[in-house]
């Protein structure tokens, strides 16, 4: 393929939604493919989690994959072990994202307790738990993904009392919340006066400042194709580019609201070492699971598994090629419960 920006004359027109047809993937599989000029990069991390109530240990198989139960379908992503790495990958990439840190909020070092909401493989918390180690933090999830591990600093079920936390970390629930003023107003109520709530969202949308990225790119076309598989489910995948992080934190009480934005590079493209290097990992936790990470949505906008499988063949190649200067935005809202 000369460009990955390039259409056939023949290729189908996207709908409405502005997706493109899956057999639109399968015309571009007889084009010459894209080297693979990708850095290599290895990232290792070490993964626990809290567990959770006997009940959510139900899950359900989609094409060979294993996601949350029926009864419990509030995430998008899978539970097994492919994605957890991924999802460690991704917590490599976070962090370097804020200087080898593991939040902004200004905490005091002698903090109590604090809850990490959303906790995936319980990585952050772990690292969390060690940095504090007078803190007791908790990792919870919708799903247990490691068995239980011997952490007096990781406990479960979920319990928030009032007024009873110092820190809230929550991070990646892109996706998994119908309403998020009352997801805030529960950390608001939970925390201690002067405790902090720190937020993470990704934005759906790929960029790039060059016109690498269009409309017909398959990493553009994964955008929307998470949208439009939210809206079907009642789930945003716009928080970040509604603005709900830092309006909503504010409507339910907030204050000291602080914000950082955040670029992260999909690929070994930029020229800067230290954003090469987010890069590197980003498009290394891209081909980890890409299948899982996109197969849920894709399913619940009719797509087969082998429709999946060849609109990835063209994903890879695009993160895979230089040429292809793909981005997108993230970022973290920080605020305290007034003393």
């Amino acid at each position: 393929m000369a460009s990955p920006t390039s259409t056939s004359p023949a290729a189908p027109l996207a709908g409405d939604d502005g997706i493109l047809p899956a057999q639109h993937w399968a015309q571009l599989q007889t084009r010459d493919s894209t080297t693979d000029d990708a850095d290599s990069a290895v990232a290792s991390n070490y993964t626990s989690t809290a567990s959770l109530t006997e009940s959510i240990l139900e899950y359900r198989k989609l094409h060979g994959r294993t996601y949350h139960g029926e009864k419990h379908a509030e995430y998008w992503g899978p539970v097994d072990a492919r994605y957890q790495e991924a999802q460690d990958i991704n917590h490599h990439v976070l962090t370097m994202m804020i200087g080898g840190k593991l939040h902004l909020a200004p905490l005091d070092k002698g903090i109590h307790k604090a809850v990490d909401i959303g906790t995936g493989t319980g990585i952050w918390a772990i690292d969390f738990a060690d940095q504090y180690p007078s803190a007791s933090v908790i990792g919870t999830d919708i799903a247990p993904t490691q068995p239980s591990w011997p952490n007096r600093r990781l406990h479960a079920p979920l319990d928030l009392p009032p007024n009873s936390l110092d820190y809230i970390h929550m991070r990646w629930l892109i996706g998994a919340v119908q309403d998020w003023p009352a997801l805030y107003a529960q950390a608001f109520a939970a925390l201690k006066p002067g405790g902090w709530l720190e937020s993470y969202e990704p934005a759906s949308t790929f960029e790039s400042d060059d016109g690498t990225v269009t409309d017909d790119c398959a990493v553009m076309q994964w955008s929307k194709i998470f949208i439009e598989g939210g809206k079907k489910l009642g789930r945003s995948f716009t928080i970040y580019e509604d603005g709900v992080q830092r309006r909503a934190m504010e409507e339910v009480g907030f204050v000291r609201v602080d914000t950082r934005e955040l670029k992260c590079p999909v690929g070994t493209w930029p020229k800067d070492p230290a954003q090469r290097e987010v890069g590197a990992y980003m498009q290394l936790a891209f081909e980890q699971d890409a299948e899982g990470t996109v197969m849920f949505m894709a399913t619940t906008l009719g797509w087969t598994r082998e429709e999946v499988a060849v609109f990835l063949a063209q994903f890879r190649r695009e993160i895979r090629a230089k040429k292809v200067h793909g981005y997108f935005r993230q970022r973290v809202v920080w605020g305290q419960k007034p003393l």
